[in-house]
């Protein structure tokens, strides 16, 4: 839809197709002919039936239709190639009308690449790294036309990283010392990534073809079936009669919508386009306004569970579960989410703004009681699924699901009729000027079937315990079921007549949101596979210590200037990319960096902490200027200059770039080493005030313009807070060293999912002797040494001399730099000390009087 009022008035700009912004970017935005158009749709429609096969019991059930993880990828990635080839055109003066011959032949020859490794699949297994020229071909032909593919589908950024990596592996021994490595042939290289899981068809493309495809298609179902819309009123009805309440809004629905979007464009536009052209109306600047929403946006890429599909492959990567990853991530986005409530409450008051009528006057209490009763019914749905039928597992065992569906459906049906008693929501249209708020119990009321597939997935991760895949496609068969059956039920309990009409309506948008998932899959699909490049390059050649001396060399081994090089690079690797390929990229190149250089300053780290680091700031890159392509989108939709949107959303990012350097010097906000109730709530009410006094200070505003030095003192506040244990270790250090003869005991001692350190003495690249601390989260076992032997290392007694007799590859050890034949040196036991939260004591008591004397200065200027 294309925007026709003029720019000035609080709306869209003249002649800004926002839609546009979305298609072009997710979808590649070429528009041929019907026939055309039909054949991409029906491509679309049937990788999405494909997606739903392969996720579902069904084939083991029936005995035929089985693929294996090869297979599975390889028709994953054929039909990632044959839309990105089919709807995004090569240049800016391609046609949008039709489709070149060329690129109909172009995905013919990427398909018949990829459909090379199944054709020949037996053939190939049967001469592991024998390579016929046959395969040559096929590896170079799949490798371009795959770059190709991305820079159509992603821009230039992501195939120039992988053209780099590319000349890297064959440049190897033409490169300075540092640089140089003894290169590979064109057999080894073809091997390495088009012929092995260990390059193209590695781990990112298998979690994409396993878990990322059934969420994106879940978001795309949930759109098709109202959800997006609904999320949007739900927030507005909540908080537009607010000051600044349209900001105040866009962000809340920014993340409820950003949880199930994969794209930062997708969602700054999705909300950007009701929320800005309000925000701009209640008093906020044009450029304010885009940069409110274009972090709320992006931000909505950190909120679990589905965090831009990014999740799935870090729970891969890091070794641990899906359900770990959205726990440790959840404090974080929360803090970043409230943050932005408070950067556009701080504005709201700075301009003097006022809130926007409601649609019912009523008493505060009235409302108040009645929005709590709908928001404690999300809560009270959660718990009741988790606690109320989480005892039917053992009670009925497999007979549980069955029973749990059948409250499900009964629940669906029964919101539906509630559903069907009140109004269909309205659909936002920008061009339109609202006056008033809805009522919030009333909007609420008319969308909370929405939650059942939502349930489903709770019920399927948490009590079911199924894999996420499995989980997936049993929440996206439910929704499937709910935009199918919504209108036809509302009609029905509506006594309306026209039942088949409503059922028509139903399967018209069940089969649209198969074609928008797979649509929005291509790009997606494309950035896993190519990323795969990245990290084959990464194991054939051993890049990541290079980036590990590079970097230490130029922060000259100070560890704070090392974690700012590696964010800098950070938003350079994640310029242009998607949200997965983004991660990918940066944790394939930059997370062992991180573990390694703080390993060598005697900094223990946990893996997750590390990739969080790389994964926030690989997202900035969304913002920053000049390439951040969210900044783009909202500056369009505000008619605002893109770059000055994005200085400005970046000044509002603060607060997520500083939260990335906390996970690194205090793991407990990622809810990592929690001892109890009292000390999560410590956590809890010293991190979220230490980000208040972070906010107030770079805004310069807490409840009145900040004087310098309360500027500072604020500052110092949220150091203190979200670091007490600093001013701690001055005097007592945090860990007794133990000598190694004491692991046997000390192991025995630290039960499963508890933390052993152990410095090791090791070699690094240059072969010196060098000594290295890491952190082994311990797993199952009868004695301590089973479970340090469940991280992936295996310790022995040598006389004495404890030394890691075998490391398992891709083990938790090793992704911490643990090598055969390095020797323990000592165990670091923590010491036994006062808490360091009393240190946030007079922390809390400097933030009080800065309050209270604001508070003070508010009053004499009011009277």
């Amino acid at each position: 839809m294309v925007a026709e009022t003029k720019n000035g008035t609080g709306n869209v700009p003249t002649g800004v197709d926002v839609h546009a912004l979305v298609v072009e970017a997710d979808m590649g935005g070429r528009k041929p002919g019907i026939a055309v158009t039909r054949l991409i749709s029906a491509v679309a429609i049937v990788w999405s039936l494909f997606q739903l096969w392969y996720a579902s019991p069904i084939p083991f059930e029936l005995g035929f239709g089985i693929f294996n993880d090869t297979e599975a990828r390889c028709f994953h990635l054929s039909f990632a190639l044959f839309l990105a080839f089919a709807a995004y055109p090569a240049f800016k003066s391609s046609p949008r009308d039709r489709v070149p011959v060329i690129d109909w032949i172009l995905a013919a020859l990427a398909i018949a690449a990829v459909l090379y490794l199944v054709v020949f699949y037996n053939d190939l297994a049967s001469r592991p790294g024998l390579i016929k020229p046959l395969d040559i071909v096929a590896a170079t032909v799949g490798i371009v036309l795959l770059l190709e593919a991305s820079r159509r589908a992603e821009g230039p950024w992501m195939p120039i990283v992988c053209i780099l990596m590319l000349l890297y592996v064959f440049a190897g021994p033409l490169l300075p010392e540092l640089l140089s490595h003894k290169g590979a042939s064109i057999g080894r290289a073809a091997s390495q990534f088009w012929l092995t899981s260990e390059g193209v068809y590695g781990v990112a493309l298998g979690v994409s073809t396993s878990f990322i495809f059934l969420f994106v298609l879940f978001g795309a179902l949930l759109d098709k079936a109202g959800a997006g819309n609904y999320f949007i009123q739900l927030a507005f009805s909540l908080l537009g009669h607010y000051r600044g309440g349209p900001a105040k809004a866009g962000v809340v629905s920014s993340g409820m919508t950003g949880m199930i979007s994969g794209s930062s464009v997708a969602n700054v536009v999705t909300t950007g386009t009701f929320t800005i052209p309000l925000m701009k109306r209640v008093g906020y600047k044009p450029t304010q306004a885009a940069a409110i929403e274009c972090a709320a946006g992006v931000n909505g890429q950190i909120m679990p569970p589905v965090m831009g599909a990014a999740a799935f492959i870090m729970a891969e990567y890091v070794g641990i579960t899906y359900a770990d990853v959205v726990k440790h991530a959840f404090l974080p986005a929360i803090m970043i989410y409230g943050a932005l409530f408070y950067i556009v409450d701080i504005e709201a008051v700075k301009a003097g703004m006022r809130g926007i009528p409601r649609t019912h006057r009523q008493a505060w209490v009235q409302g108040g009681l009645k929005a709590l009763l709908t928001l404690a019914g999300f809560v009270i749905l959660a718990s009741v699924i988790y606690y109320g039928f989480g005892w039917t597992k053992q009670a009925f065992g497999d007979a549980s699901g069955w029973i749990m569906g059948v409250v499900l459906i009964a629940g669906y049906i029964g919101l539906v009729a509630l559903r069907a008693k009140n109004p269909d929501l309205p659909i936002d249209d920008p061009t339109k000027e609202l006056v008033t708020v809805p009522d919030f119990y009333e909007t609420a009321r008319t969308g909370l079937h929405y939650l059942i597939p939502v349930s489903v997935l709770i019920w399927c991760l948490m009590v079911e315990e199924l894999s996420p895949g499995l989980s997936a496609f049993w929440g996206t068969v439910f929704m499937g079921g709910l935009v199918l059956t919504q209108r036809p039920l509302t009609a029905f309990f509506r006594s309306e007549r026209d039942l088949l009409g409503h059922w028509r309506q139903g399967a018209r948008e069940f089969v649209q949101g198969l074609d928008a998932g797979g649509r929005n899959m291509a790009a997606v699909g494309i950035a896993t596979a190519a990323a795969g490049i990245i990290v084959g390059t990464v194991t054939l050649t051993g890049i990541g210590l290079v980036m590990a001396e590079i970097v230490e060399f130029l922060s000259a081994g100070n560890f704070i200037a090392m974690l700012v090089l590696v964010a800098l690079i950070c938003i350079v690797l994640g310029t242009g990319l998607p949200t997965t390929a983004s991660y990918v990229v940066v944790a394939t190149l930059m997370a062992p960096v991180v573990v390694e250089v703080a390993s060598l300053n005697d900094l223990v780290v946990p893996l997750i902490a590390v990739h969080m680091f790389v994964f926030y700031f690989g997202l900035m890159a969304d913002v920053s200027p000049p390439v951040g392509l969210a900044a783009y989108a909202g500056g369009a939709i505000a008619g605002a200059d893109p770059m000055a949107v994005g200085w400005q959303a970046t000044i509002y990012e603060a607060r997520t770039a500083l939260l990335p350097f906390i996970f690194i010097f205090n793991n407990e906000v990622l809810m990592i080493d929690i001892r109890g109730p009292l000390h999560f709530l410590m956590v809890i009410g010293c991190s979220v005030i230490a980000m208040g006094a972070f906010v107030a200070a770079t805004q310069r505003w807490l409840l009145t313009r900040n004087r310098w030095y309360e500027t500072v003192l604020l500052l110092v506040v949220c150091f203190t807070l979200f670091r007490p244990s600093f001013w701690l270790d001055r005097f007592v250090d945090p860990y007794v060293t133990k000598g190694p003869e004491t692991i046997r005991t000390l192991a025995d001692a630290t039960p499963a999912e508890g933390a052993l350190r152990l410095r090791f003495e090791t070699q690094d690249r240059a072969g010196d002797d060098v000594e290295r601390v890491v952190r082994l989260t311990l797993g199952q076992g009868a004695t301590g040494l089973d479970r340090i032997r469940a991280t992936g290392v295996t310790l022995a007694d040598q006389g004495g001399t404890w030394v890691a007799q075998t490391v398992r590859l891709g083990s938790q050890a090793a992704r911490l730099g643990v090598k055969q034949g390095d020797e323990v040196k000592a165990v670091m036991v923590p010491a036994d000390r006062m808490s360091p939260y009393w240190f946030a004591v007079p922390g809390l008591l400097v933030y009080a009087l800065i309050v209270l004397n604001q508070r003070r200065r508010r009053r004499v200027a009011v009277a």
